[in-house]
This record gives structure tokens, sequence and C-alpha cells, in this order.
């Protein structure tokens, strides 16, 4: 049994009036000093997967690697030592918090179950193995490692739906009929953002609309990255509209309308008068044809966006958002780099998808 599945998620929300941001705050501002350096990645890019998992052992995933040596080696070792740290990290901030900030954090955090049950039943429709499927679970929402692995461990997505009866999940996945698994996993995201600012609106506080902002920006940074990949695509504006999310902080759903009939060229000149174009504009033309160094772009300007206004708000929940961003983007990194050397990727390629 991974031990994280026996850590305690504490919902200590129901009195928000009792909220230790001072405290939580400055915890996680100590645990972001222990995040890899950026020059840590460029070592890694030099060094085999046995090397990496010995240094990284020496780091903040000891314990972790420690408790999955028995089962697993190599890449596999890694991938699930970062999975178990991820969770058990992100279990550790929501249980130092209290109130408001436990509030907001448990509801942020439920992506991870909608992140597993998207795994699982993905899993299930490719006919994965349920130790590939466990691989990719994040035990870091409502959902221990236990529950999801007997998910996992289901003979077919019927069995898993059906233990998923008494969720708030049920109403979409009850609709899932074996083909439409791209319609669900959609839903199912929209689902999440639509239930979390409902949550957050009922606070009205400064700091539900600081957060507010911050999942605004992070919906705007996935229909930016949808409606490129969709427009380089040539997708139809009906089928595009359908994958985009609503909550944007910058960039409205009213905007959105006006850029889906666009060609691609129309696309680019229109969307250059939104704030983040200049973070993306070196990278963009009408003669791209990938798209890594536009999303690697995006990222590092969600990164900028929630690391500049925790200095603005600096006993907020803003701090909290940005220490679990930039965890979540150093066990993002680590994991591209095991999977470009597992892959014989060039070190270049794999660099560039690194958001640093």
């Amino acid at each position: 049994m991974h031990l994280f599945s026996k850590l305690r998620r504490k919902s200590g929300g129901e009195n928000l009036r009792t909220s230790n941001y001072s405290y939580v705050t400055a915890r996680v501002r100590a645990m972001k000093s222990k995040l890899l350096p950026a020059d840590t990645y460029s070592k890694f890019l030099n060094m085999g997967i046995d090397e990496i998992t010995r240094t990284i052992e020496e780091l903040e995933y000891k314990q972790d690697i420690d408790v999955l040596a028995r089962q697993y080696s190599g890449a596999d070792l890694i991938e699930h030592a970062l999975n178990r740290n991820l969770a058990v990290t992100f279990t550790k901030v929501l249980n130092m918090a209290e109130g408001e900030p436990n509030y907001l954090l448990s509801k942020y955090l439920k992506r991870y179950d909608v992140w597993s049950l998207k795994t699982i039943l993905r899993g299930k429709h490719y006919n994965a193995s349920p130790n590939k499927i466990e691989e990719n679970i994040i035990s870091a929402g409502k959902y221990s490692f236990d529950f999801l692995s007997d998910l996992a461990n289901k003979d077919s997505y019927t069995d898993v739906i059906s233990t998923l009866e008494n969720t708030e999940y049920y109403p979409i996945l009850k609709q899932y009929d074996g083909t439409n698994l791209s319609d669900i996993e959609n839903e199912l995201e929209k689902e999440y953002y639509k239930d979390l600012f409902i949550s957050v609106s009922k606070l009205k506080s400064k700091n539900s609309r600081i957060f507010s902002e911050f999942v605004g920006t992070e919906i705007d940074i996935k229909n930016l990255r949808t409606l490129f990949r969709l427009k380089m695509s040539g997708i139809e504006p009906e089928e595009t509209r359908k994958l985009m999310i609503e909550g944007g902080h910058r960039v409205k759903m009213k905007d959105i309308e006006s850029l889906l009939p666009l060609s691609f060229d129309e696309f680019l000149s229109a969307v250059d008068k939104y704030s983040y174009w200049y973070n993306f504009s070196d990278v963009v033309s009408s003669e791209m044809e990938s798209l890594i160094d536009l999303e690697t772009q995006l990222l590092k300007q969600n990164v900028k966006f929630a690391s500049s206004i925790s200095h603005v708000y600096p006993l907020s929940i803003v701090p909290i958002m940005d220490y679990i961003l930039n965890k979540k983007i150093e066990v993002d990194n680590l994991r591209i780099i095991i999977r470009g050397k597992s892959a014989g990727l060039d070190k270049e390629v794999i660099r560039k998808q690194l958001v640093i």
C-alpha cells in the first residue's frame, strides 16, 4: 500500500473565520525555497535515468523512491515517485491550512480527482494494464490512491462508472458509451471549473476574488492553447466552441466567439490585443509547424502571473497557489526529462518542452 493513501486530508474549511494565512504562507515559502534550481534541469539532460534517480533520491524525493524501489525500477520508479511526491506534498499543504485557505485549496485540488478519473477511463478505453493506469494516477484530491487503484483494477469502464454512481461525477460519466471519451473528458473538466467558481463565489472575500483571478488566468491560457491547436488543425468553429471553458480572466467567451470564425492568419492578428501576446509573439507565425514553444511560453506566463501577484498579496491564497503551481511545474519538468530520455529524444528537443 502506498503511504500517501493513508494520509488524512483535513477538511478544515468549515469555520472560514479561523483562516491561518500567515502560518501557511510562511511554510510554503520555505517549501518553495527547496524546489530544484533552474540550472538543475540542464544537468539532468546530461545524465542517464539511473544517475537522475540517484540524484533526486538525495533531495526531496528520497522517501518516495525508497518506498517504491521494491516495486519499480528505472523510468517507472521515477514516474511513480513523482506522482507520490506530488500527492503527499499537496496533502501536506492542505492539512496545514485552516478555514478559508483549506476550503479554497481543497476545491482547487479536486482537479486531480478529475485527472485520475479521466486517466482510468482512458486506460480502460485503450486496454491498458492496471499498473500502467496507476502510473499516471495522482491522488492529490479527495480520492485516495487505494480507491483510485481499485477503480483501475476494475474489469471494464462500466464497472468503473457504476462504482462512482453516488458521486458528483456520475451524471457526466453515465453518458459514456465507449466511443465518446473526448466529450466526457471535456465535460468533466468544464464541470470542475464551473463547480470551482460556484464554490468560490460563496465566500465574497478579498481572497476569493484574487483566487478567481488566478483560476481565470489559468483558463485563459488553457483556452488560448486549445484555440491555437485547433486553428492549426483546421477544426470547424462549432467543434472548437465545445472545448472552450467559461470563466476566463482576460479572454472572455464573447472574445472567443469573435475569434472562432477567423482563419489562422486572422486569428494571429486578432490575439495581439491581449496582454498575453508579448509573452509568445516571438514563437508564433503563420508558418509555425509545432506548438511546443507556444505551449511552453503560455505555461511560463502562468508562473510569472502567480509569482507577481504573490508579492502584491503576501498574506493571501496567492503565495500558496504560487507554490502549488511551481511544484507541479517541477514534477512535470522531471517527467518530461525522464520520458524524453526513455524515448531516446535529443536533449535539445527535451529542453524546449521544459518550463524554466
